[in-house]
């Protein structure tokens, strides 16, 4: 009998798969690329139930259609081998095959007996919090941290979950107090660095979130695709703000796209991005082409509404075809979604995807009704705060391009309210304010934006 990285017994004295073990455990955590190490050790083990449970999770967050069926063979090792498993190994177990089985209701529940039973058990912790944060069920990511929380004060990675569970639950001193025990105690902590850069960027500190960003990105080493590409993008969107266009492409091509160009995250964060400098007024040449020819390859890929939004605005401000053929799988999808996601689907995705595809096609009154609609309950979709606004700035963008100046400048000051000096929010409400004649207003907000490029010593856009 060995022990894992956090001192939870595991059923093996084999070195290589214990290694396996502890690379997954806290490479899943601290998100590096060694958690991937489980499948080699899974492979050259076929009595570890653990190993092999561990190695159909790693697949099953994959988030593509194929996930399933790339697990199950893990699967089907680790229930031959249960039957000499401890009980915590079989419910790790029984996790992975709910979650094959698409029965994410059980899989939560039995994260739930985890965390009871084993709350050094880490790994279903943050298993839970993905499930629920696919949900978007904040306070439930939050509970399930605060069950295991006293048990596991000395591990930097789990102030980390608890940082971001606040942040998504809007409780930002509770959330910037977390992350910066978790930074304390690892440095390289980047899902408290990243949890950190919510709550500034929610409260408008932009200038302290870059210069944060900044400060740790010596820290970003090993990382999967999805954190390093993650954590170039939150620090793209202090940049934007500040008006750094160059600055914002640059990382674009450098570090935001290309890392791992067919993984559903790197995919997703590229659209937003890319979405969010043409909203901006930034020309971005033809990035969208590279982009969607690899989103092409997806198919007609539904396996989460989130994703499946911005694959399809993606296809579709490329041109491509398949955001027809995407657009169908939607309403097939809204149609025979299971209870636990039929009001994701059928009430938020239908109406937003539709929306999305009506903006990049430029019918901007479908796109500003779709999306109107579909707002109110975007939480269901899952996606944190800051990604889901991606949604919100089309919509307002559908609203400027049907004249409707009194609407865009509530929204715009709306805005404003959490990012004063942002430059993108400040040149559009100046065009606003001078299409409502209100020549003052419009006068302030040019000038709040040109003082924001002159202190970042950057060139004004076009529109400036």
């Amino acid at each position: 009998m060995g022990a894992d990285v956090l001192g939870n017994p595991v059923t093996t004295d084999n070195e290589a798969t214990l290694r396996g073990i502890d690379d997954f455990v806290e490479g899943f955590m601290a998100y590096e690329t060694r958690a991937a190490k489980i499948l080699p050790a899974a492979d050259g083990d076929a009595s570890s139930a653990l190993a092999n449970a561990y190695a159909g999770l790693l697949w099953m967050m994959l988030e593509a259609p194929e996930a399933p069926a790339r697990a199950a063979r893990y699967l089907e090792r680790a229930k031959a081998a249960a039957v000499s498993a401890s009980r915590r190994e079989r419910l790790n177990v029984d996790v992975l095959e709910a979650w094959v089985r698409d029965d994410i209701t059980k899989a939560l529940a039995l994260c739930d007996q985890i965390a009871a039973a084993f709350p050094r058990d880490l790994a279903m912790v943050k298993i839970s919090q993905y499930l629920n944060f696919n949900l978007g069920r904040c306070a439930e990511m939050l509970r399930i941290g605060e069950t295991v929380f006293e048990v596991n004060r000395d591990v930097a990675y789990m102030h980390g979950m608890m940082a971001f569970a606040y942040e998504q639950c809007h409780l930002l001193d509770e959330a910037e107090a977390a992350a910066r025990e978790a930074i304390r105690l690892r440095r390289k902590e980047p899902w408290a660095q990243h949890a950190l850069a919510h709550v500034m960027i929610t409260q408008g500190r932009i200038d302290e979130g870059a210069a944060f960003l900044e400060s740790v990105a010596d820290t970003w080493t090993d990382l999967n695709s999805f954190m390093i590409t993650h954590l170039w993008w939150h620090l793209a969107l202090f940049y934007l703000s500040q008006g750094k266009v160059e600055a914002v492409l640059d990382l674009y091509d450098r570090s935001v796209w290309g890392v791992e160009k067919d993984y559903s995250q790197d995919q997703v964060g590229a659209v937003s991005l890319l979405a969010r400098l043409e909203l901006a007024g930034v020309e971005v040449g033809d990035r969208w082409e590279d982009l969607a020819e690899h989103i092409a390859g997806r198919g007609i890929d539904t396996t989460q509404p989130f994703l499946t939004m911005q694959y399809l605005y993606g296809l579709a401000k490329a041109g491509r075809p398949e955001a027809d053929a995407l657009m169908a799988a939607v309403r097939e999808r809204a149609r025979t979604a299971p209870p636990l996601l039929v009001e994701a689907w059928r009430d938020v995705a239908l109406p937003a995807c539709e929306g999305l595809l009506a903006h990049a096609r430029e019918d901007y009154v479908l796109a500003e009704r779709q999306l109107t609609e579909a707002l109110p309950r975007l939480i269901l979709i899952g996606g944190s705060h800051a990604q889901r606004d991606l949604f919100e700035q089309v919509r307002l963008d559908a609203v400027l391009m049907n004249g409707k100046w009194s609407v865009a400048q509530q929204l715009l000051e709306q805005r404003r309210a959490n990012d004063r000096n942002s430059v993108p929010v400040n040149l559009i409400l100046a065009e606003v304010y001078k299409a409502l004649d209100l020549p003052r207003e419009a006068s302030n907000a040019k000038a709040r934006a040109l003082a924001t490029l002159t202190a970042h010593h950057t060139p004004g856009t076009a529109s400036a």
